[in-house]
């Protein structure tokens, strides 16, 4: 069998499982085959629909959401896997998404929706919030 066929394969089991960004099939296929060889095959594969970025950027997206991220984490997973700006900023602007309920859901699943205690509970909990990737205004306004 060819190794064309073999990127292929390797390329369709990888997908089967979940969609991909084209990088993150590029660095999957790459520790097995020649870059040479992968990039051609994964030109194939999105002309043919089987990858596709967008598709691969809403899933993520909507994944992240039922995870309760925030915009800028979402962001930030979606550059590492190198999906482009202008389409996460696309697709993500395409997504009904309240920010502030989702915080404040957020803070009801893991504070019971209590009011932090003291200084130091407020910090710690600022900080959880920025790490899930919510901005500064969403989090005060959430806090008042």
């Amino acid at each position: 069998m060819s190794e064309s066929a073999d990127i292929r394969r390797a390329a369709m089991n990888l997908l089967a499982r979940r969609e991909h960004s084209r990088q993150e099939l590029f660095e999957k296929l790459q520790r097995r085959f020649s870059q040479e060889l992968v990039d051609p095959e994964l030109d194939r594969l999105a002309d043919e629909n089987l990858q596709s970025d967008e598709r691969f950027t809403e899933s993520f997206i909507r994944s992240r959401l039922a995870r309760y991220q925030g915009p800028a984490r979402i962001r930030g997973e979606l550059r590492q896997r190198g999906v482009q700006e202008a389409l996460y900023e696309r697709v993500l602007s395409g997504i009904p998404v309240d920010w502030f309920a989702l915080l404040a859901e957020l803070n009801q699943r893991k504070f019971a929706g209590a009011p932090a205690a003291n200084a130091a509970e407020k910090a710690r909990r600022i900080r959880f919030f920025q790490y899930r990737g919510f901005s500064f205004d969403q989090i005060s306004s959430l806090m008042d």
